[in-house]
């Protein structure tokens, strides 16, 4: 049994005292060691070439428009390059303004008055300009018309919508995506306010309801939705609160205490139960009374009898 335990020992030193077994295992372990660092070195490249191809997708479409997902955070604009250098030729009207202002923001045209549901901007030298995107978003609408000198409307985000008209060489089409402060035409003439000359009809809108474009300007586009919540809310209380006489009816109730004060009325309907006690007396009465005068007939009829059986 020893000796068959010592054959492999023996063997392996054998070859190890061979000239060449210190070589060949120098070139296995080496060659092993290549093998080891050419898979890991493969592993790191498909990885790089993965985030390359990732990487490549990502930016595909770099260079074309597109609109911020975050736009609510981008800040109102005038829609103007320079808002120094222009004024305001018409206000927006505003119905809690004084009479005076509210004038002064009425469109006349064909011997009509038109509330002006935006804010009319010219250049201070009468000259034109670039309209400018106040927003970032999608033009929804492009239409050519005399009256308001044309028309363009871009959609935003949350119902909003703002819309420029007095616009000529429009540079947009519908379906366009539209950066901030991207030019959208420049600005033109009308024919429902001449009277501005050239300048850009700039209207803001929340669920098509036109809002005073100077209430936002230089604020988040989010703001316009907390506004016209805040506002939802007090037009609710202030008509709950219209709606407080309707829940005071009970009172209403309370006043038709005459009608079922009828009871007293039937109180005062106590002459007509005299009325018939007394017929009852009265019944009572003419019987007594009648029963009299029977009486007195059947005395004179008897004495009657009397004085014809004496004749006799």
């Amino acid at each position: 049994m020893r000796e068959e335990e010592k054959k492999p020992t023996s063997t392996i030193r054998r070859i190890l005292k061979q000239r060449w077994a210190l070589s060949a295992i120098y070139i296995a372990s080496a060659a092993i060691i290549l093998a080891a660092a050419f898979l890991l070195q493969n592993s790191f490249d498909d990885s790089a070439k993965d985030g390359k191809e990732e990487s490549a997708e990502t930016g595909k479409n770099y260079g074309e428009p597109s609109v911020e997902v975050n736009s609510n955070l981008e800040t109102i604009k005038m829609p103007v390059a320079d808002a120094d250098k222009t004024v305001i030729k018409k206000q927006f009207y505003d119905v809690n303004a004084d009479e005076k202002a509210q004038e002064e923001a009425l469109v006349f045209y064909n011997n009509r008055y038109e509330q002006n549901k935006g804010i009319d901007i010219a250049m201070e030298d009468g000259k034109t300009f670039d309209v400018k995107a106040s927003l970032s978003g999608n033009v929804t609408k492009v239409q050519d018309d005399a009256l308001l000198g044309n028309l363009v409307e871009v959609e935003h985000e949350d119902g909003v919508v703002t819309r420029y008209q007095s616009v000529k060489d429009i540079k947009v089409a519908v379906g366009d995506k539209v950066k901030q402060g991207q030019a959208i035409g420049t600005a033109g003439k009308s024919q429902i306010n001449e009277e501005a000359g050239v300048h850009v009809h700039f209207e803001i809108r929340k669920d098509n309801i036109a809002l005073n474009p100077l209430d936002f300007v230089d604020k988040q586009a989010s703001a316009i939705q907390s506004a016209t919540e805040a506002e939802g809310s007090e037009l609710e209380d202030s008509a709950n609160k219209e709606e407080t006489p309707a829940v005071e009816g009970s009172e209403a109730d309370k006043e038709e205490t005459p009608a079922v004060e009828g009871s007293e009325a039937d109180k005062e309907e106590t002459p007509a139960v005299d009325e018939t006690d007394e017929s009852t007396n009265l019944e009572s009465g003419t019987d007594e009374e009648g029963s009299v005068p029977g009486e007195d007939t059947t005395e004179e009829s008897d004495s009657l009898k009397d004085s014809l059986n004496q004749s006799n």
